[in-house]
């Protein structure tokens, strides 16, 4: 395990522990550095949303249809702000 990602997501759980109100109907939310640093390339970050479930999820744009898709980390983990899903608090690099 990297040491540097561990300390990283040690830094990440104090931000993202606090509720993060679910984002209203058509706008985005703004993410942390925090949770930027940690996202898996080829996501689209500027359409970000907290959905119901406390995680983050962004919007894929398919040739077909446009569906909202759970933000991960580079591991394949989703990104919450409280206790649904996987929090970014057991980041492990």
């Amino acid at each position: 395990m990297n040491i540097a990602w561990k300390a990283l997501g040690m830094a990440a759980v104090i931000p993202l522990s606090a509720c993060v109100p679910t984002t209203p109907e058509g706008e985005t939310a703004l993410l942390s550095e925090e949770v930027r640093a940690v996202v898996r390339p080829g996501q689209d970050i500027s359409s970000v949303r907290v959905q119901t479930d406390g995680c983050y999820w962004w919007l894929y744009e398919g040739v077909v249809e446009d569906t909202y898709i759970p933000l991960e980390t580079r591991d394949g983990r989703m990104i919450c702000t409280r206790g649904a899903g996987i929090n970014i608090s057991e980041f492990d690099g």
